[in-house]
């Protein structure tokens, strides 16, 4: 099936129906063809199911009072066509509407016919994008900071995938520069202490547990150089123990790469290189008191960035250099879209790499890659900061938050905050089994509709609408839930066209919120035939769709609590 046809055959939302029946109904009274209908969801509900402010936009292109227009737009919907059992025009021109209980109700058949493919879009239609994220150095263990952007970046990705893009996760592993030097000179002067001699780390060095271990480690299988001579072997020793390491952690994260990319790479293929003397031929590079400098104002930065430094300081290429050459890499190998999610201490980064690649004149969009910044965590347990691991020495390490409270309880926490926003990681809540925990909230909701099937022992996959008369699902408690499921798609895609899986979360409490409500107050089983079938399709279409956003956060959907 061609992308086109796939698109076409993607089920409409009923807000997509309602908003295609204004955009119908504003042409009639002369609107522009490009005019675009925003509905929101009232946040009081007693002001109905949707409202929109088109009267008000429209106002002042047509000539018309906002109230007027609005009375006109409701004398021109067909109402009965979208389920609208009323329409009120409140304040300067808002019109409210409040949809038939049955007409939502029967949104829900469209969960059940195809669980797997509900929220699901086809937006990239199949066009390839890379997500780069994590990208350690690898000097140490992988911090709480690389978790949250481990759990960002592997939702966006997922999100992705969700919407229609072929998704290649990469990791670019920075083998190269002073931080690899030393932890070279750290491990080998934790050889040299094995050996006897007194410990001296070197200036910018590390000293946590991790590299005793690998000097020991190096000793056992290297005992020709139990001196600590061979400075050379003891890098790539370190690095590959550690590239292992991180890989560890990553499994008990349960995050996967497609490919890994290495930085020293970009210098034996001569890489970097070729990029340099590709931006000196684009007339964008000058020379200053022995320095090699990147026009970057040109495109924007607020001065001009070294390339290269003198001779007198090292000669060394700044960082950004081999960061234009590798996003060159991605580029010619297919990706025409790039996202990297990084740290917040990456800011400047950005626009230098944007102006490395511009100034190459290649072809690159402006705005590639795309950046996906995050700040920083702060881990509280009892009450106090938490600042440094046993093995890691001066941080605390993703596999200390999972070892204290599980690997659903870290992703979620991760990612229930804007990655833009500060995170307080509170370790005593998240192991908490109490309403006050989040993840632990919306993992109940999901186990407490397996519940139902379990007592009444009824097989959920068999559960249809078949037959069923949805329009008794009228209370207000059932109508909130069904509410909710029905926004996941829209969710899905404002979280993916934004990459914010945030708002994945969001969705997830209050789905959650309105799951447990529903469940409190109305009994399914022991009902009338009538009420029991109907709440049993909205139990199971409560599961499915609570199942899916726990998925696209990579988290477990328990059966049982």
């Amino acid at each position: 099936m061609s992308a086109a046809a796939n698109e076409q055959s993607e089920p409409m939302s009923h807000a997509d129906a309602l908003r295609a029946e204004l955009v119908r109904a504003a042409r009639s009274l002369g609107a522009p063809d490009d005019v675009a209908p925003v509905l929101e969801r009232p946040r009081d509900p007693s002001f109905g199911d949707w409202a929109t402010n088109l009267a008000m936009t429209l106002a002042k292109p047509l000539g018309k009072k906002p109230r007027d227009l609005a009375e006109a737009l409701i004398a021109a919907l067909d109402t009965a066509r979208v389920g609208i059992s009323a329409a009120e025009i409140a304040g300067p021109g808002f019109i409210n509407f409040r949809l038939d209980p049955g007409f939502q109700a029967r949104g829900l058949l469209q969960i059940l016919a195809a669980p797997e493919q509900w929220g699901r879009h086809n937006i990239g239609q199949g066009e390839r994008v890379v997500v780069e994220f994590v990208s350690a150095n690898p000097t140490g263990p992988l911090h709480v900071g690389h978790g949250r952007q481990a759990a960002l970046g592997d939702a966006i990705s997922t999100l992705l995938e969700w919407t229609g893009w072929n998704v290649d996760r990469e990791f670019y592993y920075n083998d190269a520069g002073a931080q690899i030097a030393n932890l070279a000179k750290s491990t080998q002067a934790r050889v040299r202490e094995i050996g006897g001699a007194e410990l001296e780390i070197p200036e910018g060095g590390y000293h946590g547990e991790y590299i005793r271990e690998i000097a020991e480690r190096y000793v056992a299988q290297h005992a020709v150089d139990a001196e600590g001579k061979d400075l050379e072997a003891m890098r790539e020793f370190a690095v590959a123990a550690l590239r292992h390491e991180q890989d560890l952690d990553l499994q008990a994260f349960g995050v996967k790469f497609d490919t890994y990319y290495l930085e020293s790479s970009l210098y034996t293929d001569g890489r970097v290189d070729k990029t340099v003397e590709a931006l000196k031929q684009s007339g964008y590079t000058f020379e200053d008191n022995g320095a090699l400098f990147l026009r970057t104002t040109a495109f924007g930065d607020d001065k001009d960035r070294v390339m290269k430094k003198s001779e007198a300081k090292g000669g060394d290429y700044t960082y950004f250099v081999p960061d234009v050459a590798y996003h060159v890499t991605k580029w010619e190998r297919g990706y025409h879209r790039a996202i990297n999610v990084q740290g917040a201490d990456h800011h400047s980064t950005t626009t230098r790499v944007r102006a490395g690649l511009q100034a190459l004149g290649i072809g690159i969009p402006q705005g590639y890659p795309d950046y996906v910044l995050h700040q920083m965590v702060t881990v509280m347990k009892g009450g106090e900061e938490v600042k440094i691991s046993k093995r890691a020495g001066s941080y605390v390490t993703v596999r200390d938050l999972i070892d204290e409270v599980g690997r659903d309880a870290v992703r979620y926490f991760y990612l229930m905050r804007k990655g833009d926003s500060q995170l307080v990681f509170d370790v005593d809540l998240a192991r908490s089994q109490s309403e006050e925990n989040p993840v632990y909230y919306v993992q109940m909701a999901h186990a407490r509709m397996c519940g139902i099937f379990r007592v009444g022992e009824i097989d959920a996959t068999g559960v249809t609408a078949e037959g069923v008369d949805l329009g008794v699902l009228s209370e207000p408690a059932e109508q909130e839930l069904i509410k909710q499921l029905l926004d996941f798609p829209a969710i899905v895609k404002g979280a993916a066209d934004n990459l914010e899986p945030h708002r994945i979360a969001g969705w997830l409490l209050e789905t959650a919120r309105a799951a447990h409500t529903w469940y409190h107050k109305h009994h399914v089983l022991g009902e009338p035939e009538a009420i029991t079938r109907a709440r049993l399709v909205l139990a199971r279409a409560t599961q499915l769709g609570i199942a899916a956003g726990l998925r696209i956060l990579g988290l477990t959907a328990p059966e049982r609590m």
